[in-house]
């Protein structure tokens, strides 16, 4: 949660983090800020010490949303820092950095955060590292990284948030099932449009964009719903192309988030429509039980992994491969258990067998 953040910080010693890039669809900036249409924004927050948010001057009342202390680019005279760069755009952008760590009395170890551009980052900050050789900027693999932490458990309000999107994508797989099911069908089992041509993997997806819209929500990942052999290829998404047919199983994985890149929520269910072949209901069968026998043993404070080989060990004694046993495997179990949800679809705690033993079903972790 935000309230852990300073502590983190102070267990992974860093005095400030850096966080760039735009408002929306980045996790790090829309968790310090809320959200909302500023873009290219930069936020420096000092370990103790309340955060400041560098912006646009044109995005001033867009940033103040925030409720965070509000500083104009303009302070800075972006046209003297170019002449001073020597017309270098990067080299410009590092002294500009430079002046605001200056400016926030910024020392020490510092944190850099947030989505942006690979390249133009590299450039900028290879500069900074230069023209501030007694700092020490630091980057993490995001995985383990201060903001996965941070975000790993949620308070009453991010709860409600991922509650609002569940609520939203199971009306709209509710919408999906009662559209296919209402569908004619020809006699070779395709579904059939309302003009009598054949219903499509894109035809759902059209639909399923469009619900989400609708209701509030984006789908910036997209959506897996994927038949007959994709639907075996885990995070293969469908062929647009393939018809929709009875008794073929059906992969239906659907994450959108709240409009402006917010909370995910993450749903998947098999599906077979008329009917389910009977090699296909004995596999349901077998994930059902195992499924069962997960949430008999869920518990508090146990590592994520332990359920994730629990799972392993009893798909293996039904004779399938895991990744237990077999590395990478391309049949059997060979997906991992699952995945915490928040501002990014996939989160802390980890449930892959080599997820370090800190990843937990604590209180306030949501999976």
């Amino acid at each position: 949660m935000k309230s852990d953040l300073d502590a983190l910080m102070q267990a992974k010693n860093l005095d400030a983090i850096l966080v760039i890039g735009n408002a929306e669809h980045n996790p790090p900036m829309y968790y310090l800020t809320g959200g909302g249409h500023v873009t290219g924004a930069t936020l420096i927050k000092k370990r103790g010490e309340e955060a400041m948010l560098f912006c646009n001057d044109m995005e001033r009342e867009e940033a103040a949303k925030s409720g965070l202390k509000i500083i104009p680019y303009s302070t800075y005279n972006y046209e003297a820092l170019l002449k001073e760069a020597h017309g270098d755009p990067a080299l410009a952008a590092a002294i500009r950095y430079k002046r605001m760590f200056t400016d926030q009395r910024v020392h020490g170890r510092v944190g850099i955060y947030g989505n942006t551009d690979l390249g133009s980052a590299f450039a900028i900050f290879t500069h900074l590292q230069r023209l501030i050789p007694e700092f020490e900027l630091v980057g993490e693999t995001r995985d383990d990284s201060l903001f996965m932490k941070t975000m790993e458990t949620k308070d009453e309000a991010e709860v409600a948030h991922i509650r609002k999107m569940g609520k939203i994508t199971t009306q709209v797989v509710g919408r999906v099932a009662e559209y296919l099911t209402s569908r004619e069908v020809r006699e070779d089992e395709v579904l059939l449009k309302e003009d009598g041509s054949p219903l499509t993997i894109a035809d759902v997806k059209a639909k399923i964009n469009l619900w989400l819209a609708e209701l509030g929500a984006e789908n910036p990942e997209g959506t897996i719903f994927a038949i007959g052999h994709d639907a075996g290829v885990p995070h293969s998404t469908g062929t647009p192309t393939d018809l929709l047919r009875l008794g073929q199983t059906i992969v239906f994985d659907i994450f959108p988030c709240e409009a402006g890149g917010g909370y995910f929520y993450d749903f998947t269910r098999t599906w077979c429509l008329g009917y389910a072949a009977p090699e296909a209901q004995k596999l349901y069968d077998e994930v059902k039980a195992v499924f069962d026998k997960v949430m008999e043993n869920f518990d508090l404070n146990m590592p994520f992994k332990n359920l994730n080989r629990f799972v392993c060990e009893e798909f293996e004694g039904k004779g399938h491969k895991s990744p237990l046993n077999t590395p990478a495997p391309l049949d059997g179990y060979v997906h991992s258990l699952g995945h915490g949800l928040g501002l990014n679809v996939h989160e802390r705690p980890w449930s892959g067998l080599t997820a370090a033993d800190d990843n937990i079903l604590k209180p306030g972790v949501v999976v």
